[in-house]
C-alpha cells in the first residue's frame, strides 16, 4: 500500500521512536491489512493528498504497521477497527486514535495532536489499563462461570434475525460452539443465519462481517480464522444433526481454504475485494465490473493451526479424505517451517526472508489444538503439541495466566498484555493435552489460568464464550473415550462422531493413559465396563 501514498512510511522498530524523541514530535501508527477496502481507500485519498503528506512528514514519523503480520502491535494500538490511525508520544504511549479519516478529518486531527503535544510532551500520553501491569482479578473455578456465559447467550440472543447482539453481526464461532452444547437452537439458528447470508456461494468462503443486525451491509473480505473457526463449528453441528445443511457449507470451505486460499504449501491468510471494487465475486447477473481479489498468501502459524485443526474435526466426522489430506499437508508444513518441534518455539510466519514476531500466544495455542486433534483423528502430533505447550507454558505463563507473547520491544510491546481470549484457547488446548497424555500438569495450569480471570467473570460476555467453556470442563471434565485400538478402526471412528464437541478421543491408548484396558476394546472414562463394538461404546457414552 505504500507505494500508493506520499507519505515517508517507516518500519516499525526502535529507530521510529528514537528519531521520534530526537525531533521531538509525535509518532502516527497507521495499522492496516491487505484485506481491508477502507485502508486502500485512505491511501489513495487522505495520504495521497499533498498537504496532508507534508504535514505528516514534518511534524511527525510516520510508520506504517501490517495488522495481520504484527498481532501484538495490533493489539496494543487497534483503535476498534481498520485503518487505525493512532497518534504515539515518542515512549510509545496512546496520545488518541481513530479509524479511517478524510482529508478534512485528518487534517483536524493532525493540527489538534500536534498543538496537544507541544503544549505537553510526552505527558499527552497514556497507557491503556490492560497494559498497566495490574493482575486480572482472579477466583474460585465453579459452575457459576458457566452458568453466567450461558445465561449471557438468552439476554443478548437476536430472537428476530439470529446470532447475538443488536448491531454489527460477527460469525461469532466459539460461541455458537459454546451454544450447541448448551442452547443448540440458538447455535443452529445463528448458523442458518450465517450460511444464508455471509457464505458466498458462488465464490465460496465466509465473509468477515455483516454491518447491520439483519445480517445486510456485508463487509466482503474473507479471513483465513474467520473461515476456519466457522468451518469447525458447522462441522461440530453436523455431529449433532447428521444434517446435510451443515455438512455442505464445511464441506464448502475445506475447498475455498485448499483452492482459494492455498498458497501451494499451506493456506494464505486472507482474501478481499479487489482494487475499486465493492464486491469482487463472480456476478451471476453481471452487474457491475469485477475484479481480481487481493489475496494475501503469507501462511500465518495461529491460522494454519486454525484451519488443520478444523479439516482433520471434519475429516473425523466424515472420512473426507481431501480434508484429512490437507490438514496432514498443514502441519507437515507447520513443523518445517514454523514451529521447532524440539523447543517448541513457534513464528508467526516466514515470507521470502521476513520472519515474524516469534511466541505469540494465539499461534501457541491454535498449533496446539491442531497437533491435538492430529493426536485423535490420526493417532500423530501429539509430541509436537507436548512441546509446544510446554514451551508456551515456561516461557508466557506468568502470575497465573498466560502474556500474550515475550514481554519485550519497542513503545508498548515489553508491557505484559494478558488476552482472555487467547488464555481460554489456550487452556482448552491443554485440557485435551491433559487427557491425552495423562499428565495432571497440563490441566493444572489449565484450571489455574481459568483461575486467574474467575474473579471477574460476571462481567465476560458471550464474545468471549469460549472462556465458558474452558472453566465448564475444568469443573466438570470432558468426555474421554479411550479406543485401544489403531486410528482408522471401527471403534476409533465411532469414538470420534460421539455427539459431544468437547470430547477428547485417545486412540492408540496404553498402559500409560488406559491401565487395564483390553486391547481391541475402548473405554469411556468414569464408566466401568470397557465396549467392544461401536454399538457398545454408545451404550457406555450414554451411562455416563
Amino acid at each position: 500500500m505504500q507505494e500508493e501514498t506520499r507519505v515517508e512510511w517507516r518500519d516499525w522498530g526502535a529507530d521510529v521512536f528514537a528519531e521520534a524523541s530526537e525531533r521531538s514530535v509525535p509518532v502516527l501508527l497507521s495499522l492496516s491489512a491487505t484485506w481491508c477496502v477502507d485502508c486502500h481507500e485512505m491511501d489513495a485519498t487522505t495520504y495521497a493528498d499533498p498537504g496532508i503528506a507534508a504535514n505528516l512528514n514534518d511534524r511527525y514519523v510516520p510508520v506504517r504497521v501490517d495488522a495481520d503480520r504484527q498481532p501484538r502491535i495490533r493489539e496494543r494500538y487497534a483503535a476498534g477497527g481498520f485503518p487505525s490511525t493512532i497518534f504515539l508520544t515518542p515512549e510509545g504511549k496512546l496520545i488518541s486514535g481513530a479509524t479511517a479519516l478524510g482529508v478534512d478529518g485528518m487534517r483536524q486531527v493532525l493540527d489538534r495532536v500536534a498543538e496537544t503535544y507541544d503544549e505537553k510532551g510526552n505527558e499527552a500520553g497514556r497507557v491503556p489499563r490492560a497494559l498497566s501491569g495490574d493482575l486480572p482479578p482472579a477466583g474460585e473455578v465453579g459452575s457459576a462461570i458457566e452458568e453466567h456465559i450461558a445465561g449471557q447467550l438468552d439476554e443478548k440472543f437476536d430472537e428476530r434475525f439470529a446470532g447475538w447482539g443488536e448491531q454489527a453481526k460477527f460469525p461469532l464461532a466459539r460461541t455458537i460452539e459454546f451454544a450447541l452444547k448448551r442452547e443448540r437452537d440458538q447455535g443452529l439458528r445463528t448458523l442458518d443465519a450465517i450460511r444464508d447470508h455471509l457464505h458466498d456461494s458462488v465464490a465460496g468462503g465466509f465473509f468477515r462481517y455483516a454491518g447491520r443486525r439483519d445480517w445486510g451491509d456485508l463487509h466482503h473480505a474473507k479471513l483465513l480464522d474467520t473461515n476456519a473457526s466457522l468451518l469447525r463449528a458447522f462441522a461440530n453441528a453436523y455431529v449433532y444433526t447428521g444434517e446435510d445443511v451443515y455438512r455442505e457449507p464445511a464441506e464448502a470451505t475445506v475447498e475455498f481454504l485448499t483452492d482459494d486460499l492455498w498458497s501451494g504449501v499451506a493456506v494464505g491468510g486472507s482474501q478481499g475485494p479487489g482494487e475499486g471494487a465493492e464486491y469482487w465475486g463472480k456476478d451471476p447477473a453481471g452487474r457491475g465490473e469485477m475484479r481480481s481479489p487481493r489475496t494475501d498468501l503469507t501462511a500465518f502459524a495461529g491460522g494454519n493451526g486454525l484451519a488443520a485443526d478444523a479439516m482433520l474435526t471434519y475429516y473425523g466426522y466424515t472420512d473426507d479424505e481431501h480434508a484429512r489430506e490437507y490438514g496432514e499437508r498443514v502441519l507437515e508444513y507447520l513443523g518445517r517451517e514454523l514451529v521447532d518441534e524440539t523447543a517448541g518455539s513457534v513464528v508467526h510466519y516466514q515470507d521470502r526472508g521476513d520472519v515474524g514476531p516469534q511466541d505469540v500466544l494465539d499461534d501457541l495455542a491454535a498449533v496446539v489444538m491442531a497437533f491435538t486433534r492430529a493426536a485423535q483423528t490420526l493417532g500423530t502430533g501429539l509430541e509436537t503439541a507436548r512441546a509446544v505447550a510446554d514451551h508456551a507454558i515456561d516461557t508466557l505463563h506468568d502470575q497465573g495466566s498466560f502474556l500474550d507473547g515475550p514481554s519485550e520491544g519497542e513503545a508498548m510491546l515489553d508491557r505484559p498484555l494478558r488476552p482472555l481470549d487467547g488464555n481460554a484457547a489456550m487452556a482448552n488446548a491443554l485440557i485435551d493435552l491433559a487427557a491425552l497424555t495423562g499428565e495432571d500438569n497440563y490441566h493444572d495450569v489449565a484450571t489455574e489460568t481459568v483461575g486467574a480471570f474467575a474473579g471477574a467473570s460476571h462481567r465476560i460476555g458471550v464474545q468471549v464464550a469460549e472462556y465458558g467453556t474452558a472453566a465448564s470442563r475444568v469443573v466438570r471434565e470432558p468426555l474421554v473415550v479411550q479406543v485401544a485400538t489403531e486410528p482408522g478402526s471401527d471403534l476409533h471412528r465411532a469414538a470420534l462422531r460421539v455427539a459431544d464437541h468437547e470430547k477428547v478421543v485417545v486412540p492408540n491408548a496404553d498402559e500409560t493413559v488406559a491401565p487395564n484396558l483390553e486391547p481391541g476394546t475402548a473405554r469411556v472414562v468414569g464408566v466401568d465396563e470397557p465396549a467392544s463394538d461401536p454399538e457398545a461404546l454408545m451404550a457406555r457414552v450414554a451411562d455416563r
